[in-house]
């Protein structure tokens, strides 16, 4: 979870990440349920968008859903399940 957490934080929507570093702890679980179902790329942009706007109250237009939904399935397709990650 360290790596995942780490790649929300980088993305950091809301812009806190460097004085709350859990901010976005609350997507760790869902985020790894789907990802462990299979979820690809387009789906988990969804979350994402879904996330920002209906707990984040956050506009996802701008926050570049797409793109960080690219790095979290790339990391999953290295770090998950059979791709050797301990933390995962």
């Amino acid at each position: 979870m360290r790596d995942l957490r780490c790649l929300l934080n980088e993305w950091d929507p809301v812009g806190v990440a460097d004085a709350v570093p859990d901010e976005y702890d609350c997507m760790l679980a869902p985020l790894l349920g789907r990802l462990h179902g299979g979820a690809g790329q387009e789906e988990i942009a969804a979350f994402l968008r879904y996330e920002l706007e209906d707990h984040f109250g956050l506009d996802a237009l701008g926050v570049r859903c797409d793109a960080v939904a690219a790095r979290v399935t790339a990391w999953w397709a290295c770090a998950g399940p059979g791709g050797g990650a301990a933390d995962a």
